[in-house]
């Protein structure tokens, strides 16, 4: 059975047969193939796959999601290179390519994600499973959208990292989110992940600072409140508001209970 599909940057994968050995660079696509029910085929993962708990125990460790043991993966002998434009570099896609077909995700809303999950329903016949998840993330999605649509908005900061801090701007899949909470992201303006210089903003009325990639601590709230003395200070579940795929069917639910602390 021949499958043909284009990824997310519109490349077209050709594989000869359904994928039985799969190496995941992305650890919320490693979620969602787990919960695709594809755990035994998954070969090859990278040490911040930890959802679910116990998959590095059965899966390679090929390194993180930036450097990568090539040989590693090339060891494992895989059908098909799991990567994400933003997690993974040109090089090591260019280096995984040399060694198996590779299918590139490109997420920036929740329609992107859906997309990607139909495609991985496809490329793994896993197609009722995929789409047991789309309905399970649109029906999350509706109901999320009657709670928040009187709720009020906010002026907002999402920091990511520390030394240098760094926050989540625009053409992100954070951002996204935070524009369906009716956070209103104070570097709109901004692209990507900019480093910024921290001065007094007495107009920001939260800040939220995420587990990660930086894992910011209660003593970073007392930290930030100096620059932001008028703002609500909160430590946020990073995977919920980065994590596409599966973790959408729990991220409107913690949504739901972050506004009851605003």
């Amino acid at each position: 059975m021949s499958i043909e599909i284009r990824d997310q940057l519109q490349r077209t994968i050709r594989l000869d047969t359904i994928p039985k050995r799969i190496v995941s660079l992305v650890p919320s696509q490693t979620e969602l193939l787990c919960d695709l029910g594809l755990e035994r085929v998954i070969v090859g993962v990278t040490k911040f796959c930890v959802h679910p708990n116990y998959i590095k125990s059965k899966s390679k460790i090929v390194g993180g999601t930036k450097q990568l043991h090539i040989e590693k993966i090339k060891a494992l002998k895989p059908d098909i290179i799991l990567c994400n434009k933003e997690e993974n570099t040109k090089d090591i896609v260019e280096a995984c390519e040399g060694i198996a077909p590779v299918h590139i995700s490109d997420i920036y809303t929740i329609e992107d994600s859906l997309a990607l999950i139909n495609q991985y329903g496809i490329l793994f016949q896993k197609e009722k499973e995929a789409r047991n998840i789309i309905t399970k993330v649109m029906q999350e999605l509706e109901d999320f959208k009657n709670f928040i649509e009187h709720r009020v908005s906010y002026k907002t900061v999402y920091f990511i990292w520390k030394s240098p801090w760094m926050v989540a701007a625009n053409n992100t899949f954070i951002n996204y989110l935070m524009g369906l909470n009716k956070f209103e992201n104070y570097y709109k303006t901004d692209t990507r992940y900019p480093e910024i210089q921290l001065k007094a903003e007495e107009d920001v009325e939260l800040v939220l600072l995420s587990s990660e990639p930086y894992p910011f601590k209660e003593a970073h709230v007392s930290e930030l409140k100096t620059f932001y003395p008028n703002a609500k200070i909160h430590l946020v579940d990073g995977e919920m508001f980065s994590w596409y795929g599966s973790r959408l069917t729990k991220a409107f639910q913690y949504f739901k209970l972050l506004r009851g602390y605003l």
